[in-house]
């Protein structure tokens, strides 16, 4: 076997507080923020005079985390552009709620933007896509029965 678990999947963001926001609101629960700078931090990413301050976040469930990072430095030479959905490479994560309209309007206070409509598949769920922090693109699944 050449994978022993799924650990978490990372976002580079310009305002790390309105994204911890955004994700604690979603219901996720902040583990501990962090700052990481030297020489290991500039191998790791391929970059000089790195800075950067991080924060993890983890599901309920304790199944899943997400790593939210904004470098102080080197400072980013652009915001990534909000790509639509079928652009290879743009990472969505997908997340079973209870409800996608509660959720939905509660994310909507964090800056949180409908990347197309709520859409009912058959009698198993109601889904959406969020568009949230730094142009991160969310699924929210509503499963019914």
């Amino acid at each position: 076997m050449t994978i022993r678990r799924f650990d978490h999947t990372g976002f580079v963001v310009e305002d790390l507080a309105a994204a911890v926001a955004f994700f604690v609101e979603l219901g996720m629960e902040l583990e501990g923020e962090t700052k990481v700078e030297g020489e290991w931090v500039n191998q790791l990413v391929g970059l000089d005079d790195v800075r950067a301050d991080l924060a993890f976040l983890r599901a309920p469930d304790g199944h899943g985390r997400i790593e939210l990072s904004t470098f102080r430095s080197p400072l980013p030479t652009a915001p990534a552009p909000n790509a639509p959905v079928n652009v290879p490479g743009i990472p969505r994560l997908t997340f079973v709620i209870d409800s996608v309209d509660d959720t939905l309007a509660r994310l909507r206070a964090h800056g949180a933007e409908l990347v197309g409509e709520v859409a009912r598949y058959e009698d198993y769920c109601r889904y959406c896509y969020v568009r949230g922090p730094a142009g991160v693109i969310i699924g929210l699944v509503e499963e019914l029965g």
